[in-house]
């Protein structure tokens, strides 16, 4: 990795490592859904509340990186405020539901297959207002995440091979086994500063300013300030910046803001954090009496066979998705085979409703629908071709005139 100087503000360009981070972090503007995009592959967290700023000894931010590199915290327990603000029209409580068909989770599309319990359903919740969890834990293979609702509770249990998931309020249980080389459950969306931090660092390259900025105080912890700013015109990012546990380089609290100003489009926090080793009953579980087990393995709805094929056409699809632009201003661009959005003379009520939470633009290109939150806007053209990313609406107009 190349210095990155706090004090002369050089950044991270020079380094070959940090360039294929660049590359890697272009994977994860992937437009299969606009606030699919922001939520599972931006680091988000709320303005740093100050308790006074710890007198620390002086750091670079390629030293603090670098801290944050080689933290292995493997056992905490605390508390984490998240909220998220991506602006998005309200649409009377569907957000969550729309997010959770888009997912494919199983159930998602309500049908009444799947479980209510399922986690790749349950946490899209984590797009938009304000949630309050409850983390553990102890190792690679003790987890333990729980989602507080109003009086309920949502529970996403790893226990060596086992992964629970329950929801107190539908009193559902879905549980799978992880494999011998899957490791760790994934998550569909990130739930700690850590996770958020991963994703944003990968973002860092010669396009991206990274600087210490003084210190702050979090969940009673003295933390160092890493601040990330885009070098590049035309990016919605205006600044992330994380907090970073001056004894044990962890992540405490991550911020992104919006180049448009106003709050964090996400706020992401301990609250209260512990690094000892939490009791070995917090990741003990055993299905309610009178609860609906689902099995991972035994979704009802499609058979497994139908549903793997469905994953290879996906994939198979996202074969043709091509990233252009470069660091923050990176453009993702794939073709949906012609099917733009829905239009009137196609039976399109819901072409029109959809059209009514965007721009109508024309150029070269034809027209299209730019579809905005505060962070990541989409173009989709009338002829099926979509370009999305964290740059602005004439950014992506400009990508689809280019690519005529």
């Amino acid at each position: 990795m190349a210095p990155i100087d706090s004090d002369d503000n050089r950044t991270a360009g020079e380094g070959e490592d940090l360039r294929s981070g660049r590359r890697r972090a272009a994977r994860y503007v992937v437009p299969v859904a606009v606030t699919g995009v922001a939520a599972a592959t931006i680091g988000l967290v709320p303005a740093i509340a100050d308790s006074g700023d710890p007198d620390l000894p002086k750091v670079t931010a390629e030293q603090l990186i670098e801290k944050i590199a080689k933290s292995d915290v493997e056992q905490l327990s605390g508390t984490v405020k998240i909220t998220t603000d991506l602006g998005l029209p309200d649409l009377g409580g569907l957000e969550s539901g729309l997010m959770s068909g888009i997912s494919g989770a199983p159930g998602a599309t309500g049908d009444g297959d799947g479980s209510a319990a399922d986690p790749s359903a349950k946490l899209t919740e984590l797009v938009s207002g304000t949630h309050t969890l409850r983390v553990a834990a102890d190792g690679p293979d003790r987890q333990k995440l729980s989602l507080l609702e109003n009086a309920a509770e949502y529970s996403l249990i790893h226990d060596g091979k086992d992964v629970w998931g329950y929801d107190s309020k539908s009193n559902e249980v879905y549980h799978s086994t992880t494999s011998e080389s899957a490791g760790q459950p994934e998550k569909e969306a990130p739930a700690t500063p850590k996770d958020f931090a991963d994703q944003a660092l990968k973002a860092v390259d010669d396009t991206t300013s990274v600087t210490v900025d003084g210190t702050a105080q979090v969940a009673g912890r003295d933390a160092y300030r890493l601040v990330i700013k885009p070098k590049q015109e035309g990016s919605t990012v205006g600044a992330v910046s994380i907090a970073v546990d001056a004894k044990t380089g962890m992540p405490l609290k991550f911020t992104l803001t919006p180049k448009s100003g106003g709050a964090a489009v996400v706020d992401a926090g301990f609250t209260q954090v512990s690094f000892a080793k939490p009791d070995a009953s917090t990741f003990d579980f055993t299905p309610p009496k009178g609860a609906k087990v689902t099995e991972g393995d035994e979704m009802t709805g499609a058979p497994e066979h139908e549903r793997e094929a469905a994953r290879g056409d996906v994939a198979e699809e996202l074969d043709g998705l091509e990233v252009i632009g470069e660091g923050w201003n990176s453009i993702a661009t794939f073709d949906t085979g012609g099917q733009g959005l829905p239009t009137a003379s196609a039976g399109g009520d819901l072409g029109g409703f959809l059209g009514s939470f965007g721009d109508q633009v024309k150029g070269d290109f034809g027209s299209g629908t730019v579809f905005k939150t505060r962070l990541v806007n989409a173009l989709i053209t009338d002829d099926g071709r979509v370009y999305a990313g964290a740059v602005t609406k004439d950014a992506l107009v400009k990508a689809a005139e280019a690519a005529r």
